[in-house]
């Protein structure tokens, strides 16, 4: 029975019993060299060499375009192309001069006239819900603004009006209230007539049922 030492490569007769071993194995034909010495099988698949130097450029895929080819996409005359021109940021603010298809009245005077004070924005306001379509966004959401903050403030008045029947306090109020929200309908008005943003964010939910429920009258 060989010992554990036997295969120990500093043993003289080692080289002799690998021989031996490589010569009885029934497959060593494959992994041995023509001299007789053991070298490890090929693999039959190769690393791709990379190019030494670029492919050649053929004259066709460098072709440049003949004076004819290129005239043909050349302006031929006619009507100019039109030149983009950039705006003055003093116009962006300006309200549209342009008239409403429905009602013929220039578009800066439909989005100020439901800020004015009192009854006649209110009026106003109702009256361009129910005139001006669904298309005038812009008309729409002032008018349903302008007649969402006279109500507001109507409420707001009534209110006042029947405490001011208790308390001289209340009577007050509602003649400092009344002063102040005219001077903020007067300024609203002005803003949207020159073009200005007109946000009143205490009746966004009212502004926005009351654009959405008034509709235009069909006829």
């Amino acid at each position: 029975m060989p010992k554990k030492f036997d295969t120990n490569p500093l043993d003289p007769e080692y080289p002799e019993k690998v021989r031996a071993a490589v010569q009885d194995a029934p497959d060593v034909e494959a992994y041995r060299a023509p001299d007789g010495a053991y070298s490890p099988p090929r693999s039959p698949y190769s690393t791709a060499e990379f190019p030494t130097r670029p492919p050649s450029v053929t004259e066709e895929e460098t072709q440049r375009f003949t004076e004819a080819q290129f005239n043909a996409y050349a302006f031929q005359g006619g009507q100019a192309p039109i030149v983009y021109q950039q705006s003055k940021f003093a116009d962006m603010n300006r309200a549209g001069i342009r008239k409403e298809s429905k009602t013929g009245i220039p578009e800066k005077w439909l989005i100020g006239l439901p800020y004015i004070p009192f009854s006649i924005g209110l009026v106003a306001g109702l009256v361009l819900l129910l005139v001006i379509p669904k298309e005038e966004n812009k008309v729409r959401f002032h008018a349903a603004q302008g007649l969402a903050a006279h109500v507001a403030i109507l409420i707001v008045t009534t209110i006042l009006g029947i405490i001011g029947n208790v308390t001289d306090i209340a009577n007050a109020g509602s003649g400092i209230f009344t002063v102040v929200t005219t001077i903020m309908l007067i300024i609203f008005a002005i803003k949207a007539w020159t073009g200005k943003p007109v946000h009143i964010q205490a009746v966004d939910d009212l502004t926005n049922w009351l654009e959405e429920k008034i509709g235009p009258i069909k006829g």
